[in-house]
């Protein structure tokens, strides 16, 4: 049986035993904790153009991965990319007063990575054609869910896990790290701040298709209590370490 290892980004993640798994996936940064806690190198790492930005989030997620490594990186193009005529005009307007559309781009990331030593062995750009697609697919196109993904998109760490199920090269996934939170182990995410609550905007949605995979594949577990408590997800066999 192999077993892939999901890591979100909360501090201090509850891990299963070494033994419970075979490889690692990440989220943006959270191959911080891949490292500080002497995971195995990540086999992909699924990363938003917020890593690409100079926005103090971007920057500190960027800082928290100097060094490391991963082996595919998974570049999640802009949904917005997918305007057209004058609606895509008139966001690129918009988008350039805010920050230079390049940096959006999956060549600006990898220079950004290559200038804090950041090494992997390829980079797969995806547009929201393809991953909105995959996690409405994987979900059977439940109503229920279709209308809960109208109003918000899943995170970047379940995006990884549907990621992962896609590609059929695993038998059971473990989510660890997860706790539907802002909250990150280098830094605190200045969003939290700003919002004035540490709670994610991704988290029903992210419940909502956990509950739904966890249910549908019988294959995915959990070391996370909040993970448990509010999706439903069957706690990991053999607990944690």
């Amino acid at each position: 049986m192999k077993t892939l290892l999901i890591l979100g980004s909360k501090p201090e993640p509850e891990l299963p035993p070494p033994t419970s798994f075979q490889e690692v996936a990440c989220a943006n940064a959270s191959g911080h904790s891949a490292e500080r806690h002497d995971l195995s190198r990540p086999a992909f790492t699924v990363m938003t153009p917020i890593m690409a930005t100079n926005i103090e989030a971007g920057r500190q997620s960027l800082e928290a991965l100097t060094g490391l490594s991963t082996g595919t990186v998974y570049f999640l193009r802009q949904r917005n990319e997918g305007k057209r005529g004058f609606a895509r005009l008139l966001h690129l307007i918009k988008m350039s007063r805010k920050k230079p559309v390049h940096r959006v781009q999956p060549f600006y990331l990898k220079r950004k990575l290559r200038s804090i030593s950041y090494r992997h062995d390829r980079m797969v750009a995806l547009g929201p054609e393809k991953y909105d697609t995959l996690v409405e697919r994987l979900c059977d196109r439940d109503a229920e869910v279709l209308s809960q993904l109208e109003r918000k998109r899943p995170s970047t760490g379940v995006i990884a896990l549907a990621l992962a199920i896609d590609q059929k090269r695993y038998d059971r996934y473990i989510l660890s790290g997860f706790n539907f939170e802002l909250t990150h182990p280098y830094a605190i995410n200045p969003v939290i701040e700003r919002r004035g609550t540490a709670a994610s905007s991704h988290a029903e949605t992210d419940v909502m298709v956990m509950r739904y995979l966890a249910r549908k594949t019988g294959s995915i577990f959990t070391t996370e209590r909040p993970v448990h408590e509010r999706a439903a997800v069957p706690f990991l066999p053999g607990g944690i370490r």
